[in-house]
This record gives structure tokens, C-alpha cells and sequence, in this order.
């Protein structure tokens, strides 16, 4: 038996075949379960005890010598099906399929084109910060609840017997480059800070633990809530048309006092009550207030001569309103389905 698997050792290495006709003749001889080597195994039962060792050893050898020959052999032919004269027949033919923007990256230039034309620039910062930027400067108490673990991914943590100076995480809002501008720049200031942000939430169709913001602010003398008004209602006519209703409801923000949550009509179900607009008609888009004295002082700025207001909005809710898109997941997907739509948005 030991003189067999040696000869077909031997054949097996030697061994070439011409077309996949002959492959598969050569997969029915040696590897089928009828073929040579099911044979083979199947007289290993009758070898006597001290001779199993090295038979069972030689035995195994030709199988994966076998094998290997298969499949190398098989490799070859398939990348002659698919090439010819050097030519990538799984190639897709022209015309070639066009690429689009994200719907999140349309959205956010829009809003960048919609605030610039009122005087706004763009303001950027890291994506990685500290707690005195993302809270501390921002009015936020140390036991506020946005600094617990739930609401924020924290990448080193302050404790007693830590010596680092601050908490290091990610931004929970783009407010952090706010505060950077206003420690950097004397008022008048209006910018905006569009950005990734990130929370740890549950994701549904609703929230997502990543997702995109534009945050307003301006700071100047005599600046009141009707210069906030009036720049939101321009916003949203121009973002989701001349005929978008707004509304301000009282709301809390540790930033900002007064505070208020804006909504705009769903456009969605055109005020008839859906499951993004929570059946009510409105979707609220985005909060806002009049800088907190306490910021401005944080920041160096002098809050008796000064006032400003702030705003911010996630992009992927604006998103949603403008193009009826009913779950916020579906901008994290990559679905080539979904994101072909926006092919003729610019």
C-alpha cells in the first residue's frame, strides 16, 4: 500500500491537464468518492498497528498534494475564462456608472451657501476635545447629566489618583468650536460650525452615536431674540421652501438664556401627523437661545456690553425633512440603492 501512495504521489505532481474538461476528469479519478483516494482510505482499516503511522501520514500527504493540485489547477482556468488577449471580462461596460454626493454632504453645503449669504463664515475645530471646551466654558455644572457616560464616549477619564489635567472625549456637539472662536476673536462675530459629533445613543430611526451638526453663532451689541427669529425664519424658507411655518417652544440649554426648540412644518406629510413628525405636523429641527452672560465671560467677552444668540441643528434631520427620508439609518449604509437618487443633486 505504502508503494501505491508513492506512485500516486508521483503521478499527482506530475500531472497536467489541457481544459476544464480534463480538470474534472481529474477530480473524478483522485478526489470523488468513488475515486483513488476513497479507495485508499478505505484500506487503511485493514493496515496492520504498527505500520499506521507512516502509512496514515503518506496517505494525508497525497490528499493535500491533491487537493492543492485541483485548486491550483482549477485558479488557472478561471482566470483565462475571465481574461482575454489581457482584457477583464467582469469589467463593467460604458457607459460607467456615475457617482453622486452623499445627501449629507449636499445638505451641509446648502446650509454653509444659505448662512454665508447673511454674513456668516465657517468655523472649524477638532473632532477630539477637552471638557473645559465641550462643557465647562459652556455654562455646563459639574453634575450635569450630558457629562455621564451614556451621553458622552469619554476617551480618558479625570480621577483622584489620575495626574492628566482634563477629560479628554469626543465633542457631543460642535458648540467646542464656538467657544474656541470666541476665546480667539473679538465681537462682532458670526460664524457657523458645521462638523461630526458623536453620543452614545441607541441607534433607530431617529439617533444615530454619530451624526452631523451646524451650529450658528453671532455676538455683537444689541443683539436680541428677534435678530434670532427672523434668522431662523429666513433659514428655513429658503432650506424648505417660501411656504415653511416655524414655531419656538421654551426649552432648557445650559448656554443659553432664553432657550427654544424650533420646528418647522413636516413637509413629509405635509402637517398630517407621520411617524417622523411623531403624528403632531411639526418636526422639530433645531435648538437655539440667547448667548448666556456666563459663556461670554467664560470666553473673555464682556457680557454687559455684548449679547449674541446660538443655534445648532443636526444635518441629517434637515436632511430627512427636504427629502422625505423617513429613517436616519440609511445615511450610514452605503446603500448604492438609496444614494443613486441623489445623482442630480448638487
Amino acid at each position: 500500500m505504502l508503494q501505491k501512495i508513492n506512485d500516486l504521489l508521483n503521478e499527482v505532481s506530475s500531472i497536467s491537464v489541457k481544459n476544464s474538461e480534463e480538470l474534472e476528469l481529474f477530480r473524478l479519478k483522485y478526489l470523488s468518492k468513488k475515486g483513488l483516494l476513497a479507495e485508499l482510505f478505505e484500506d487503511f482499516k485493514n493496515v496492520p498497528g504498527l505500520e499506521k503511522k507512516d502509512i496514515g501520514q503518506k496517505l494525508n500527504l497525497l490528499k493535500q498534494n491533491a487537493l492543492e493540485k485541483f485548486n491550483s489547477l482549477k485558479s488557472g482556468f478561471q482566470n483565462q475564462e475571465e481574461t482575454i488577449d489581457g482584457k477583464d471580462l467582469t469589467r463593467p461596460s460604458f457607459p460607467y456608472s456615475i457617482g453622486s454626493r452623499h445627501p449629507i454632504s449636499i445638505v451641509r453645503n446648502e446650509l454653509i451657501d444659505i448662512f454665508t449669504r447673511i454674513g456668516f463664515t465657517v468655523s472649524e475645530g477638532p473632532e477630539i476635545e477637552d471638557d473645559d471646551h465641550v462643557f465647562t466654558k459652556l455654562n455646563f455644572a459639574p453634575e450635569h447629566p450630558a457629562r455621564d457616560m451614556q451621553d458622552t464616549f469619554y476617551i480618558s477619564r479625570l480621577s483622584s489618583e489620575d495626574s492628566s489635567p482634563e477629560d479628554i472625549l469626543l465633542r457631543t456637539h460642535t458648540s467646542s468650536v464656538q467657544v474656541r472662536v470666541m476665546q480667539n476673536q473679538k465681537p462682532p462675530i458670526r460664524t457657523i460650525s458645521p462638523g461630526r459629533v458623536f453620543r452614545n445613543e441607541a441607534i433607530s430611526a431617529r439617533a444615530h452615536c454619530i451624526f452631523h451638526q451646524v451650529e450658528g453663532l453671532y455676538i455683537d451689541e444689541n443683539v436680541s431674540f428677534a435678530d434670532l427669529r427672523q434668522t431662523l425664519l429666513f433659514f428655513a424658507r429658503e432650506m424648505f421652501g417660501k411656504d415653511t411655518k416655524i414655531r419656538l417652544r421654551p426649552s432648557y440649554f445650559p448656554f443659553t438664556e432664553p432657550s427654544a426648540e424650533m420646528d418647522v412644518s413636516c413637509k413629509i406629510c405635509g402637517g398630517k401627523g407621520c411617524n417622523v413628525c411623531k403624528h403632531t405636523g411639526w418636526l422639530e429641527i433645531l435648538g437655539c437661545g440667547m448667548v448666556h452672560p456666563n459663556v461670554l465671560e467664560a470666553c473673555n467677552i464682556d457680557s454687559k456690553k455684548y449679547t449674541g444668540f446660538a443655534f445648532g441643528m443636526g444635518i441629517e434631520r434637515a436632511a430627512m425633512l427636504k427629502y422625505g427620508v423617513n429613517d436616519l439609518r440609511l445615511y450610514f449604509e452605503n446603500d448604492l440603492r438609496f444614494l443613486d437618487q441623489f445623482k442630480t443633486a448638487f
